[in-house]
């Protein structure tokens, strides 16, 4: 959906729906109604008589700049599931998580065994990155543009790390910076730790013949909203 568009829309999930109709927006969520205006550049959210929650949250990020945010909801569980069992806990180091956003992904990797501690969490969007603060208080948030990786975590790296685990919008992005961002994280990371990337679409969001490293692909996770496939992607070992 382009979100300067005017022609009708709908996206539904059990407990939260939009629609777009004559240049209306209305968010059912949870049974309750939340009113919003439609307002050319940009859509704008006018303040609600509840707390939003992390779907609405997501929403309106996505609605004052889809591209960065690149997706409508949340990762499921499914498939945070699945990005996190391609992290080994028993490797050294820490895990980046590039966009967390609201922090299903993260929740995920601590789940699966990786201490809170070890996670450095880098974010664009101001507001996720005071929700990540305060649900992962021990992980290290760094709000900054994770595509130039390197000049936004700085010194914070202090070791090799153990995976880059990222929830970015890829194919929004020319296949050079693509290249560059997984190029960056391989060289944060310990020889041969998975850079892992989840994608809506049918194949690699990475240009991956001929770059010097292999990728493997998960089956597509049906569960997931919509349905999306995990993809690892490990650099070359020299002889």
């Amino acid at each position: 959906m382009n979100a300067y568009s005017n022609k009708p829309f709908r996206f539904v999930k059990p407990d939260f729906n939009v629609t777009v109709e004559e240049g209306e927006l209305k968010v059912s969520l949870r049974g309750p109604m939340l009113d919003f205006k439609l307002k050319k550049p940009d859509f704008k959210l006018k303040k609600p008589d509840i707390k939003l929650d992390d779907e609405a949250r997501f929403l309106k990020s996505w609605l004052n700049n889809p591209i960065k945010t690149g997706a409508v909801s949340p990762s499921g569980k499914a498939l945070a599931m699945v990005m996190a069992e391609a992290v080994d806990p028993g490797i050294a180091g820490p895990v980046i998580e590039l966009g967390p956003g609201t922090g299903p992904v993260t929740e995920a990797l601590i789940d699966s065994g990786i201490a809170e501690e070890r996670l450095i969490l880098v974010e664009y969007n101001d507001e996720f990155c005071d929700l990540l603060r305060t649900r992962f208080p021990k992980a290290r948030v760094v709000q900054g543009d994770a595509y130039d990786l390197k000049a936004t975590l700085g010194d914070t790296l202090k070791e090799p790390a153990a995976a880059v685990v990222s929830s970015l919008p890829l194919v929004t992005k020319p296949d050079a910076d693509c290249l560059k961002l997984v190029f960056q994280g391989f060289d944060m990371m310990h020889p041969g730790a998975p850079f892992v990337q989840f994608t809506y679409g049918p194949v690699s969001p990475v240009p991956v013949k001929g770059r010097g490293f292999k990728a493997t692909a998960s089956k597509r996770v049906w569960l997931n909203l919509p349905p999306a496939r995990v993809w690892t992607y490990r650099r070359f070992q020299k002889a």
